[in-house]
C-alpha cells in the first residue's frame, strides 16, 4: 500500500502581512501559528512523516519548543525564494525513504485550521484517484473584474469556479516530474495540470482558511475554540 508523507512549505516571511516575524511564528491560541498546521496532519497516523521546509537562514523555529509533535517531524533547512522551490527541495529531501507512488500532501504553513474529516476525506477520496487532488471549496461570493481604474468592468460567472486549498495530494514521482519542468505555477495543482493532468476536486469547507492579514488570526482562533466546545 503506498504511503503518506506531507511537506509544508514554511520558508517564506509573510510579507503581505506586515509583521516583525515570519506569520508563521506569529501566536496563536498559545502556541506558534505553524505548531497548530503541523499537529493538524500529525493527528492522522497514516502520515508517515512530515517534512518542514525552512530557509536556510531561519532564525526562529529554534527558539520554540516542538518535542510534543513527536518524531514523526522532521524540518530541512533548505527552503527557496519561492513556494515551487521549497516543495520542489522537500520532496528531493523525501527521496530516499518515498516511493514513486507513495502519496505527498503539500500543505500551507499558514493554514492551521485543517480538521480532521477533511484531511480524511482528502486521503479517503484519493485513495484509487490516478491524479491525486486536492481540498477546495466553490465560489460562492459573485466575481468582479477590475478595469485599470479600479472600476468593475465585468462580473464573471462563477459556475464551475472553486476556491482551491491545502492539502494538495499527489504521487510523489509525479509531483515531482511537474516541479522540475519548471513550470511557473502558484500551487501544485497548477504544476500537474501543466502535465496535462486534471486534479480532483475534494470538497472542503471555509473554516480551513489561509492565514494572510491580521484579522484573519482571530477568526482562526474563534475557530478552534469552537471545535473544542468553548
Amino acid at each position: 500500500m503506498p504511503r503518506h508523507f506531507a511537506i509544508v512549505p514554511a520558508a517564506g516571511s509573510g510579507a503581505r502581512f506586515g509583521a516583525a516575524v515570519p506569520k508563521q511564528y506569529l501566536p496563536l491560541a498559545g502556541r506558534p501559528l505553524i505548531f497548530h498546521t503541523l499537529r493538524a496532519l500529525l493527528e492522522d497516523t497514516r502520515v508517515d512523516r512530515v517534512v518542514v521546509v525552512l530557509a536556510p537562514d531561519d532564525a526562529h523555529w529554534s527558539q520554540h519548543d516542538w518535542l510534543s509533535l513527536g518524531p514523526r517531524l522532521e524540518v530541512v533547512c533548505v527552503g527557496g525564494a519561492t513556494r515551487a522551490e521549497s516543495v520542489l527541495a522537500g520532496l528531493r529531501a523525501l527521496e530516499t525513504a518515498a516511493a514513486p507512488d507513495d502519496w505527498v500532501l503539500v500543505h500551507d504553513a499558514a493554514r492551521p485550521c485543517l480538521a480532521p474529516a477533511m484531511l480524511a476525506a482528502l486521503i479517503d477520496g484519493l485513495a484509487d484517484d490516478p491524479v491525486g487532488g486536492l481540498l477546495a471549496v466553490p465560489v460562492a461570493d459573485t466575481l468582479k473584474r477590475e478595469d485599470t481604474e479600479g472600476r468593475a468592468e465585468q462580473t464573471v460567472p462563477r459556475e464551475g469556479l472553486w476556491q482551491a486549498q491545502t492539502p494538495q495530494m499527489f504521487r510523489h514521482a509525479t509531483l515531482l516530474a511537474a516541479l522540475e519542468a519548471g513550470t511557473a505555477v502558484t500551487d501544485e495543482a497548477g504544476a500537474i495540470e501543466a502535465l496535462g493532468l486534471r486534479p480532483r476536486l475534494i470538497r472542503g469547507d471555509a473554516t480551513n482558511l489561509k492565514i494572510t492579514y491580521p484579522a484573519d488570526l482571530p477568526l482562526a482562533e474563534m475557530i478552534m475554540l469552537a471545535r473544542r466546545g468553548k
